[in-house]
Parts: C-alpha cells; sequence; structure tokens
C-alpha cells in the first residue's frame, strides 16, 4: 500500500510517501490512520485530528469507514479552500 502526505502533513510525518503492508486486521481507513500513528511521533501528530485532514483511496475521496487493501493508495492532505 502506498501512502502519500501533502502540505504540513509531509512536513510533520518527515516523507512525501511511504510504502506500507499494515497487519491483516487493517480493513478501513479509520484502522489505518489507527495503525499509521504508531509507525512516529511524527505520523501521530500529523493524522492527531482527522477533522483538519482528508483522506483519499485510489484518487476518490474516502471517508474512515472506506475499506482499504493491499495495492491501494492513500493520501492524507488538509481540506483545500479557495474562491
Amino acid at each position: 500500500m502506498k501512502v502519500l502526505y501533502f502540505a504540513w502533513l509531509r512536513s510533520k510525518v518527515g516523507i512525501g510517501e511511504e510504502e506500507v503492508a499494515p497487519p491483516p486486521e487493517v480493513s478501513d481507513l479509520g484502522a489505518l490512520v489507527a495503525w499509521l500513528k504508531t509507525r512516529s511521533p511524527g505520523h501521530a501528530a500529523a493524522l492527531a485530528d482527522m477533522a483538519v485532514v482528508r483522506a483519499a483511496v485510489n484518487q476518490d475521496y474516502a471517508g474512515l469507514d472506506h475499506p482499504v487493501k493491499a495495492g491501494d493508495e492513500v493520501a492524507f492532505f488538509p481540506p483545500v479552500t479557495g474562491g
């Protein structure tokens, strides 16, 4: 599974992307976030408040209940605003 981090999330985690192999019990985005938080203090800080983080699975916006599996691309980024 490829995980991408954008903007300030990349700064907190310290990398822009990584390949991960979560344990089998990680079957949805919420479980993936919980597991990623255990990887480092930077991961924990970046994903501490999911109210200010958006996620996409295979380039489609996804909620925390969205299923994830090996081979997926998961991206985390701040909400985009504009006008």
